[in-house]
């Protein structure tokens, strides 16, 4: 299932006057791959999309097909999930039924032994985490590292520069919410 509307990049693109030029220098891609990209010839990585929305600065959902929920229940086999290039064993699930709300609310899932990117990153919007379970995660925070055990929770500001490392010996899920929505 195609989980990107290329119609949206291209909307957005259009209306903030945006050349598919002017878009593809300052995503670090090539004009010709946004059009790919707009013309629904090539599936993006998660991280060209990333970068797609800081061109435009706007938030990465907003590039993500919007389906009519009838019901504000997701059960888990109908949840959004992705995944990043960087770190293809790391699963994020939308827990809403959508991203129309002016809060975001997922759950990751690392391995053991594995980390939700190589380096840390920083995000507009406020976040707090709760670790369901897992053992020895540190989440890696502006420099300073922070032990969490099931049941912990922590308060991230918006921009400060972060990275979960799951330095245990079985999956971490981590349940967070994002004011406003930025994934």
């Amino acid at each position: 299932m195609d989980l990107v509307s290329e119609k949206k990049i291209q909307e957005i693109r259009s209306a903030k006057g945006f050349s598919v030029r002017k878009t593809a220098n300052l995503a670090e891609i090539t004009p010709s791959m946004l059009s790919q990209i707009e013309n629904d010839l090539v599936n993006p990585s998660i991280n060209t999309l990333r970068c797609i929305a800081n061109a435009l600065d706007t938030p990465i959902y907003m590039f993500f097909r919007e389906e009519d929920h009838e019901s504000p229940v997701v059960h888990p086999e109908d949840r959004l999930s992705l995944g990043f290039k960087s770190a293809p064993d790391v699963r994020y699930e939308l827990l809403t039924p959508d991203t129309k709300g002016s809060i975001e609310f997922c759950m990751m899932i690392i391995p053991a032994g594995m980390s939700s990117y190589r380096d840390a990153r920083s995000h507009e919007g406020e976040e707090v985490a709760y670790l369901i379970s897992g053992d020895s995660v540190v989440l890696e925070m502006n420099s300073a590292e922070f032990l969490l055990t099931a049941d912990d929770s922590v308060r991230i500001p918006p921009y400060a520069a972060h990275v979960w490392h799951n330095r245990g010996t079985i999956d971490a899920r981590v349940i967070f919410a994002i004011t406003p929505p930025s994934f």
